[in-house]
């Protein structure tokens, strides 16, 4: 089955009624969390960006406490799934800014563990590719805010 294009589902969605568009929105949310996540995002969050990073932040925060890291294995997994996370968030915001606050956020939390992920080959190009696409996201932002953040980003380089 293939499915509808973008703009096929948006002229189909411009003809139903608001209580069929709140059906079929309830019925999406029952499928995946993510699809949930989403909708509650854009209902009760999107509206004030600046405490939806904060708290995202803070979630973060609480995940990078339980990090095991005694063993860089165990911190290796911890890591990439606080950055899925970070990304699933980042996502759902589609700012540049707010993707730039929050993979600093995880560089600077990062870079505060006790391990040495120097010695890793697999984190130390995981934290390269943070400051990269860090990097592209200030590159399309305006220049007062631009340097900004570039001054934080010099203090995460390795």
């Amino acid at each position: 089955m293939k499915s509808a294009s973008i703009s096929e589902i948006k002229q189909e969605l411009k003809t139903l009624s608001p209580s069929k568009l709140a059906d079929i929105s309830l019925h999406l949310a029952r499928y995946k969390k993510d699809n949930k996540e989403f909708l509650t995002y854009l209902l009760f969050e999107a509206d004030d960006q600046p405490a939806y990073v904060k708290n995202v932040k803070e979630a973060m925060d609480e995940m990078f406490s339980d990090i095991n890291v005694s063993n860089l294995y165990y911190a290796k997994k911890t890591l990439r799934k606080i950055l899925r996370f970070a990304n699933k968030h980042i996502r759902y915001t589609a700012s540049k800014s707010a993707e730039a606050e929050i993979l600093m956020h995880f560089l600077t939390n990062f870079k505060g563990l006790k391990i040495s992920f120097h010695k890793s080959t697999a984190l130390t190009n995981l934290y390269a590719a943070q400051l990269k696409k860090i990097s592209a996201a200030l590159n399309t932002m305006h220049e007062d805010l631009q340097h900004d953040y570039k001054r934080d980003l010099e203090r995460l380089a390795l």
